[in-house]
This record gives C-alpha cells, sequence and structure tokens, in this order.
C-alpha cells in the first residue's frame, strides 16, 4: 500500500497534498493538486480545474511552498 502524504492543505473544493521522498543526499517533497466533484452521492477528485478554481489552487500551492519551507531539514540522513 502507499504511504499517505505528510500534509494535506485543502481550500474549498482544492486539495493540495505534500508527499516526502528520501533520496541519497537529501530529502525531497512533492505536491498534487485536486479539485473535489460530486458524482451522484459520490465525491470524487479530478486533476482539470476550471477558471474559478485558480485563486483557491494558488492560495492552496503557495501555502504548501510555505510548510514545506518551515520543515526542519535533515542533514546527513
Amino acid at each position: 500500500m502507499a504511504k499517505p502524504p505528510i500534509h494535506e492543505i485543502r481550500r474549498g473544493l482544492i486539495k493540495v497534498r505534500i508527499w516526502r521522498k528520501r533520496t541519497r543526499d537529501r530529502l525531497r517533497h512533492t505536491i498534487t493538486v485536486t479539485r473535489l466533484f460530486r458524482n451522484g452521492d459520490l465525491w470524487k477528485e479530478s486533476t482539470r480545474f476550471g477558471r474559478d478554481d485558480i485563486p483557491l489552487m494558488r492560495l492552496a500551492i503557495d501555502e504548501a511552498h510555505t510548510w514545506i519551507y518551515q520543515q526542519p531539514q535533515a542533514r546527513n540522513s
């Protein structure tokens, strides 16, 4: 089973998940951005975004950037 994200930011229907990957010499962070939508009674996620999603995406991605830079950087790990 895949590891869960180390942090998630949600603004409205936009979700930004932050993932941590250890390389030989350091830790790296990556993000995924999705939009929630309802299909009948089920909630699903999409990677397609509309014009009105962009401001929330920018806000959530900026928050993810700040969160990543606030994390202590592992040295010699």
